[in-house]
C-alpha cells in the first residue's frame, strides 16, 4: 500500500520548486499520494536560529549555482530570480485559503512565475494575473489572506514543523521519518513504498 509523502514547502524556496517538478516526472501516474504542507520558511529559520543561504554571500553563491545544476541535470526549466529573496507570507496564506479545488492550479501558477518566469510575486499585477490565470476571486482573495484564521493556520503548520524537528525546506516526511532536501526525493518515494 502506498503511503502518504507530507511535502513541506514555500514558494520562495528555490529547492522546494525543483523538487516538485521533479516529483511531478516522477509521480506521472499517481503513484503517490502527496500531501501539501505549506510552511513559512523565514518563520521557520527565525524558530530554528537558522540564518538562510539568502543572506550569506558564499553561500548564496553556491546555491544559485547548484540551482542552475539541478535545474539542467533534470531538464528543469528555471531562472533564478532576480527578485530572491522575498516575503513569500500572502502566497502562503493564499495557498491555505483558497478553496481545494484551485490549490494545484495555485501551487503550479505561483512557482512558475517565480522559479520559471522569473516574475515579481510581490507585484500586485502580477498576484493578480496569477488569481487570474487560476480563476480565484480577486477580492475573496484578497479579504481571506487578511483573515486571522488564515494567519494563525500558517503560524501553526510553521510552529508544527518545527516541533517535529523539520527545518527546511523542501522535506519529506514518510513514516515519521524526514527526508530534507530535494536530493532526498527518491529516498522518500523509496520509504512510501517500502
Amino acid at each position: 500500500m502506498t503511503k502518504i509523502i507530507n511535502f513541506y514547502f514555500d514558494f520562495i524556496s528555490p529547492y522546494s520548486y525543483l523538487a516538485y517538478k521533479k516529483l511531478s516526472l516522477l509521480n506521472k501516474e499517481n503513484k503517490f499520494n502527496i500531501n501539501y504542507k505549506p510552511i513559512l520558511l523565514g518563520g521557520l529559520h527565525k524558530l530554528g536560529g537558522i540564518t538562510a543561504p539568502a543572506f550569506n554571500e558564499r553561500k548564496m553563491k553556491n546555491m544559485r549555482n547548484d540551482c542552475v545544476l539541478v535545474a539542467n541535470k533534470n531538464s528543469i526549466e528555471f531562472i533564478w530570480n532576480e527578485k530572491f529573496p522575498i516575503n513569500s507570507l500572502y502566497l502562503m496564506r493564499g495557498y491555505i485559503s483558497i478553496n481545494k479545488d484551485f490549490k494545484k492550479k495555485f501551487f503550479d501558477t505561483c512557482f512558475d512565475a517565480y522559479w520559471k518566469n522569473n516574475k515579481d510575486i510581490l507585484s500586485e499585477n502580477n498576484v493578480d494575473e496569477i488569481l487570474n490565470q487560476c480563476g480565484i476571486n480577486k477580492k475573496e482573495f484578497y479579504i481571506n489572506i487578511n483573515n486571522q484564521k488564515v494567519k494563525d493556520e500558517l503560524k501553526d503548520l510553521t510552529n508544527l514543523a518545527f516541533e517535529k524537528n523539520i527545518f527546511g525546506a523542501p522535506t519529506f516526511v514518510v513514516n515519521d521519518k524526514i527526508f530534507w532536501g530535494q536530493d532526498r526525493l527518491e529516498y522518500a518515494l523509496d520509504e512510501a513504498i517500502s
